[in-house]
């Protein structure tokens, strides 16, 4: 780890990996605990837990996962589920005591499921909040610019600072990165542009900014440069450029190697150029990239 401040949760103990869904196929808890103490041992300061689709079914099962994983590690957890019933369930399984007295995080609020602020009446929480989208005329619609997604982020913290009690700091804003091989959109753009706006407003100040890193490299292929793999040096680009406008937080894998890269590293300079490019323009650039390695 060579980025100062930065915190990482942990996101491995979700079956959309093919590895983490084979432990919870399989039941095997040994597994998961082994799993949860190698990503603290690596680095994360907070555990994104999931069953996946289990969790809305085996209420049981969720709540031993739980157990289990706060047996092996003293760290907070954060429970991914956008479900209130669910995750009533795994704030109830939830030992703060066997946390170091830390309060659990939600992943996550929005303005779309804005009912989840009543399992603050279960146990003090922090909150991962999505702005990516917006309750207008009683239906939520997408937040397509910048500015928009900074209007939801500021209206819905202000809600839960001013009338449920949450601290900024307790305030974990996501800005959504997507997959950068096929935004052809410039969505990645747009959520640099949103970690600066969020990072300068004074209403904003002391909120972490959050980001899923696993998504910028996905689909990218398995090749290595200057011995390590492009995924992995691509969300190193990311934080790069993210880090000091702001972004503070990383929802990706411990062991990844997060770091700032030297301004001549040749994926550094590609991502600069990708994001400031739409439709097959970025995804041309990108392809130059690789296509030496052919």
């Amino acid at each position: 780890m060579t980025i100062p401040a930065l915190t990482i949760i942990g996101d491995r103990i979700n079956p959309g990996f093919k590895a983490t869904k084979t432990l919870v196929e399989a039941e095997d808890i040994q597994g998961i605990q082994d799993l949860a103490k190698r990503q603290v041992d690596e680095g994360a300061a907070i555990l994104d837990v999931t069953i996946g689709s289990r969790g809305y079914q085996d209420e049981k099962f969720l709540t031993e996962i739980i157990q289990a994983i706060q047996s092996v590690v003293k760290v907070p957890l954060c429970f991914d589920y956008p479900k209130l019933e669910v995750q009533e369930v795994c704030l109830k399984a939830y030992d703060r005591n066997k946390a170091g007295g830390q309060a659990p995080l939600i992943n996550s609020i929005a303005e779309t499921r804005w009912e989840m602020v009543d399992l603050f009446k279960i146990c003090p929480c922090k909150v991962i909040l999505m702005a990516s989208e917006r309750m207008e005329d009683g239906a939520g619609v997408p937040n397509k610019k910048s500015s928009d997604v900074l209007l939801t982020a500021k209206r819905s913290a202000g809600i839960l600072m001013r009338e449920h009690g949450l601290k900024p700091e307790d305030i974990y804003i996501d800005v959504t990165v997507r997959t950068l091989i096929s935004d052809t959109e410039g969505m990645v753009r747009m959520a640099l542009d949103v970690i600066k706006l969020i990072g300068d407003d004074a209403d904003l100040q002391g909120v972490h900014i959050v980001g899923g890193l696993t998504n910028i490299g996905n689909m990218l292929p398995p090749i290595d440069f200057d011995g390590k793999r492009l995924r992995q040096l691509m969300e190193s680009a990311f934080l790069t450029v993210a880090a000091p406008l702001g972004f503070d937080t990383v929802m990706g894998t411990p062991w990844n190697n997060f770091q700032i890269l030297p301004e001549e590293n040749e994926v550094l300079q590609t991502f600069r150029a990708v994001i400031d490019l739409k439709g097959l323009d970025a995804m041309r650039r990108l392809r130059q990239l690789w296509a030496k390695k052919g």
